[in-house]
């Protein structure tokens, strides 16, 4: 499908989402040391967690949300994190409370399609129209491991590397306790 959606773009002369080949690109350019493993599509964390064994590392879920305002959010959590829609509005700065894009918004915004949500979504926002908002857990982690814009494989960078390729796209992140403070900054040093 996603063929078919680049095609599609193509044709209407709409920008391209990146493809998972372009994204190693643009991560190596910027000395971005990553790995990939491949594996069938996952969809959900219970079924990543059964299938991935021993990766080591910090491991995302992802949520790709919008506020009543319309603006978007793209949340990285531990995998393990409980998110709390009511609430997490209040310490991102949504306006109301939050709820799930649509599949529409998600290809526009990210290049993606449900159940391939990922950190490096970001890399197709151009426009800089999603905000990034990262779960300070996660840089606890020396590693991190995100769906490189496919549920079929995923990709290992270090956490300063994760950083790196957020600011490199424009999208500086906010990084939030999920326990309810918040930090503007990228939560560590250097």
């Amino acid at each position: 499908m996603a063929e078919a959606v680049q095609l599609q773009a193509r044709a209407t002369g709409q920008a391209v989402p990146a493809t998972r080949d372009e994204l190693m690109t643009y991560l190596a350019e910027r000395s971005i040391e990553a790995t990939t493993i491949e594996h069938p599509a996952l969809f959900t964390v219970a079924e990543s967690q059964g299938l991935r064994g021993e990766i080591a590392g910090g491991h995302t879920k992802n949520l790709f949300v919008k506020d009543k305002k319309g603006r978007h959010f793209l949340v990285v959590a531990e995998e393990s994190r409980a998110v709390d829609l009511k609430s997490l509005h209040r310490l991102i700065g949504a306006q109301g409370r939050l709820s799930f894009a649509s599949a529409e918004a998600m290809m526009a915004l990210l290049g993606v399609e449900p159940g391939s949500v990922t950190a490096f979504g970001v890399l197709n926002d151009r426009a800089g129209q999603v905000t990034v908002v990262l779960d300070e857990g996660l840089l606890a982690h020396d590693m991190v491991n995100c769906h490189p814009l496919t549920n079929t494989a995923t990709t290992t960078v270090a956490t300063d590397g994760l950083m790196t390729f957020f600011r490199s796209t424009g999208h500086e992140p906010l990084v939030v306790r999920l326990d309810g403070e918040t930090d503007q900054g990228n939560g560590r040093d250097g």
